[in-house]
This record gives structure tokens, C-alpha cells and sequence, in this order.
């Protein structure tokens, strides 16, 4: 506790985050009044300006808690893919359709040796505005250089995701076989 002494708001903020973090119970509004030495509704105007600074606190019945909002970790997996450029916009909504980002695209160039570009796409319209982009430069694609052969980094939530996506492709012919 901080007796007897008036914090300044950035530290009285400071600390409310430091207290809700270590706590595994919420704490009312009233004890973190006490505790900082201020009225409940400073610490009602405090809450707010954390919320509007994006930290997850929740307000419950039994008081204010720290919401620890751990992304949940995702799975990844490469894949090799064969096909024409013609096909490229059917094999990545085959994808991105079963829950898959495409990360990276990977190809093995004679010369260079391996060449990867940065993808990121995982809707549709992520989909779409790649081809689009595509077409509109008149660029090729990196899987042109290597007679369409090339790698993806594909991630999801769940390896169902990556499992019901491979399996998709497979059954599309676009799964390189050995």
C-alpha cells in the first residue's frame, strides 16, 4: 500500500496494472482507491484511460481484472506445390478457405540459390488483391522461375487447419509428389 501519499496519475496507473497483474482474484474499485490513496472515481477515470490504451482489463461484479490476452500459438508447415501461374489464385483460396495464412513462398533458383518473398495472406480478398497486383505490374512469379515448383509457410490456429488444406491440395494436384 502506499500510505498517506498522493500518487501522480502515469504512476498511480503504473502500479493499478502492476496490481491487477499479480492478483489471481479481481480487486474492487474501493481497494484500489485505498491502496493508492484516491477516490473511487479516480480509479473508475483511471481504468479508462488504460482501457483506451489498450490494456485488457475487464470490470466484474467482484471488481477489475487483468485480462492476459496470450495470443493462442499457432502451427506451421512447409509445403511444396507444383502448378502453372494460371492456377496460383485456385491453389491460395484452397488455402486461405480451410484457415491458413500463406507466410512466405520459397523457390530454389539455379543461381541464387533460395529466393523468399513475403506473402501474409489469409482471406480471400488478401487473395485477391495479390493477383491483382500481379497482373496490374505485369510481374512473374517466383514459381515461374523454377517451372512452377515452389515452397510455401503456411501457419494456422489448429494443425486440423494445415492437415484439411494439404489434403485439399492433394486431391487438386497441386501437392508436389516424390
Amino acid at each position: 500500500m502506499i500510505e498517506g501519499k498522493k500518487l501522480l496519475g502515469d504512476q498511480r496507473r503504473e502500479l493499478i496494472i502492476d496490481w491487477l497483474l499479480r492478483s489471481d482474484e479481481p480487486i474492487t474499485g474501493g481497494e484500489l482507491a485505498k491502496r493508492s490513496n484516491v477516490s473511487r472515481q479516480v480509479i473508475v477515470q483511471d481504468i479508462s484511460i488504460l482501457k483506451a490504451k489498450k490494456h485488457p482489463i475487464i470490470a466484474t461484479a467482484q471488481g477489475y481484472m487483468y485480462v492476459n490476452q496470450t495470443p493462442a500459438p499457432k502451427v506451421t508447415k512447409i509445403i511444396a506445390c507444383k502448378h502453372a501461374p494460371a492456377e496460383t489464385k485456385q491453389e491460395l483460396f484452397i488455402l486461405v478457405d480451410h484457415g491458413v495464412t500463406i507466410q512466405q513462398v520459397i523457390v530454389e533458383h539455379a543461381i541464387y540459390g533460395e529466393i523468399t518473398a513475403s506473402l501474409m495472406l489469409s482471406t480471400r480478398l488478401d487473395v485477391e488483391a495479390f493477383c491483382q497486383k500481379v497482373e496490374q505490374t505485369n510481374s512473374s512469379l517466383l514459381s515461374e522461375l523454377t517451372d512452377g515448383v515452389h515452397l510455401h509457410v503456411i501457419e494456422a490456429d489448429h494443425p486440423s487447419k494445415l492437415e484439411a488444406a494439404v489434403q485439399a491440395l492433394t486431391d487438386s494436384g497441386f501437392i508436389l509428389q516424390d
